[in-house]
């Protein structure tokens, strides 16, 4: 005797379906970058395709909910209005952009398909009054100003994505930040 499938229960699962998805793509887009297909991250959160489509009509709007905790971290980090607030920052950046490559694949897809995505503008605006503190208490070489940060967390990217495994990419974070007087912790 065959067991009944289940019924299907359209809408009543619709926030479960929606928090297994996002749980799935973030960590799809942290092991296996933003191209993951889509339909690798239904079937890990163990719904169709369209159910994915009904709560995400693309990848960019999936990355936008997934990556939009990632600002919320910073925004926390941020409102500490202590001289240590730009290192900490900082280092969450660093950590996101090395460790999850996916942040910054969907900044540049949202430059191209979101023209009006803020993603910089909100980055710049957690990051210069942090680092204005910071430089008045000697904590971060005066002459850098945001856009060298930004410029910094671009090149970051360029590292990280280059390099043969996560141990290079830290070290090569690390030598590049050091020539810069912008110093990390590495991570063990």
């Amino acid at each position: 005797m065959s067991r009944p499938s289940p019924a299907n229960r359209g809408p009543a699962a619709a926030a479960k379906n929606r928090a297994a998805i996002l749980r799935a793509a973030r960590t799809l887009f942290t092991e296996r970058g933003y191209r993951v297909p889509l339909s690798v991250i239904a079937r890990e959160a163990g719904v169709g395709q369209g159910v994915m489509y009904r709560h995400f009509g693309s990848r960019l709007e999936l990355a936008f909910a997934v990556f939009e905790e990632h600002f919320a971290e910073l925004e926390a980090i941020a409102a500490d209005r202590g001289p240590e607030t730009f290192a900490r920052l900082w280092q969450h950046l660093v950590d996101l952009t090395v460790d999850r490559l996916a942040f910054v694949e969907l900044a540049v897809d949202a430059r191209t398909e979101r023209p009006e995505y803020d993603g910089e503008a909100r980055l710049r605006a957690l990051l210069s009054p942090a680092l204005v503190r910071a430089q008045a208490a000697g904590r971060v070489p005066a002459h850098l100003d945001v856009d060298d940060v930004v410029l910094l967390q671009r090149m970051l990217y360029g590292i990280a994505v280059t390099a043969p495994d996560a141990q290079e990419a830290r070290a090569g974070v690390s030598q590049m930040l050091g020539l810069v007087g912008l110093d990390t912790p590495q991570r063990q």
